[in-house]
């Protein structure tokens, strides 16, 4: 009796080893250039695995800067419910935070990794560490994978290699006439020449950050480090402004509403309620709601307003450079820095080379893509590894349904 076709995995991350766990009981094999599988995935969410999200307060279009409308669609076939439920069905318990972020219980992301590798060992499914394929050849029947010192036949080949650099695919893909986006990364922080890196460790939440010349603009908590700027709502910037901001060598100018949600003339009037309830009180001993003295007493400096001086002697022009300076305040931005040990790209696989409800090659029958490989990323809040889990499930669906 035919055991059936022979599948190849690419990539042991979080979309392959997932992919393979529910396609065991076939003859799958996974093949992982590195030491062990899912290494990136038992450091996510600074090692608890933001595993999803519960979507309460952001839709796909919101999540997904690229590939929005393909993951809305595939998540009406395995949704962050579904991965909820697959991840309980194995006895882990979940938790969702207020920020709707999905976590393990046990806030261990090993519990999540050594779910899946249980899954793998109980059905049957083979993983080849330190094994990297380097080219995949498309033969009349199946496909040859490329190895030091060997080669594999497969009939069934899913990549789910991850974010690999441009040269990485132009090479893996040589042969392949395939689209590929130039991989780039998203998700990371900003650095700054500016003086404000000494405030380092002052969050403030929420701000508005927004890149200028163009419409990109995000809010929630921001985070001053000693060589910039980080928190969510510059990594949602990071995300959206990936290929704009890589394109211009990572420079550009970003602006920060430090009280999103005032207007001018709201900011004034609070101004003048502190002279009319603090006449002599000097304005570096008050400050809004939300930021910190040692921010107040930079934003001062930036107005240039002193801060010794008494509210009732702050004159029009003074008050107004001061609401100018929390609604709009701007920094080069001069380079990127990495978020944490986490990495993020955009581009890959272009989405007009898949079928988009099975994520099978246009062009060769048989050959799958997963994960970050293809041209989908999202902002930070498990996003990303839904679109893993979703990918995947859907390359599963596929290949059981021929």
């Amino acid at each position: 009796m035919s055991r059936g076709p022979e599948i190849a995995i690419i990539g042991g991350g979080a979309a392959g080893c997932f992919c393979g766990a529910l396609l065991g009981g076939l003859p799958v094999t996974i093949y992982e250039a590195g030491r062990k599988p899912m290494a990136k995935l038992a450091i996510t969410g600074g090692g608890r695995c933001n595993l999803t999200n519960s979507f309460r307060d952001i839709t796909a279009e919101k999540a997904y800067p690229r590939g929005a409308r393909v993951m809305k669609r595939l998540m009406e076939g395995f949704s962050n419910e579904d991965i909820c439920n697959w991840f309980k069905s194995k006895g882990v318990a979940l938790v969702t935070q207020e920020d709707q972020c999905v976590f393990p219980r046990s806030q261990n992301a090993m519990q999540i990794v050594n779910t899946l590798l249980d899954s793998l060992r109980d059905n049957g499914v083979r993983i080849r560490t330190e094994c990297p394929v380097r080219r995949i050849e498309a033969l009349e029947k199946g496909f040859c994978l490329h190895m030091d010192g060997g080669t594999a036949h497969a009939d069934i080949v899913i990549v789910t290699i991850g974010g690999l650099s441009s040269a990485g695919m132009q090479e893996l893909f040589r042969g392949l006439d395939l689209n590929i986006e130039k991989p780039v990364p998203s998700l990371f922080t900003f650095k700054t020449d500016s003086p404000v890196r000494e405030l380092s460790g002052t969050v403030v939440n929420p701000a508005q950050v927004s890149l200028q010349g163009t419409k990109l603009s995000t809010c929630g908590p921001l985070l001053i480090t000693d060589w910039g700027f980080s928190g969510p709502a510059v990594l949602k910037l990071s995300s959206f402004a990936a290929r704009l901001l890589a394109d211009a060598g990572y420079k550009g100018l970003m602006t920060i509403n430090w009280m999103p949600g005032s207007s001018e003339q709201e900011l004034r009037t609070m101004l003048q309620g502190y002279a009319k309830a603090f006449p002599e009180k000097q304005v570096s001993s008050i400050h809004p709601e939300g930021l910190t003295s040692r921010l107040w007493n930079f934003i001062l400096d930036k107005a240039n307003v002193k801060e010794s001086i008494i509210f009732a002697e702050i004159s029009k022009k003074a008050e107004g450079r001061l609401c100018s300076t929390l609604l709009c305040d701007t920094y080069n931005i001069t380079g990127r820095a990495r978020f944490k040990d986490e990495f993020v790209t955009c581009g890959g696989i272009a989405l007009d080379q898949v079928n988009k409800s099975t994520l099978e090659s246009v062009k060769y029958k048989g050959l799958y893509f997963a994960g970050e490989v293809l041209d989908i990323d999202a902002i930070t809040g498990g996003f990303n590894l839904q679109a893993a889990w979703t990918t995947a499930y859907t390359v599963f669906k596929s290949i059981t349904s021929r």
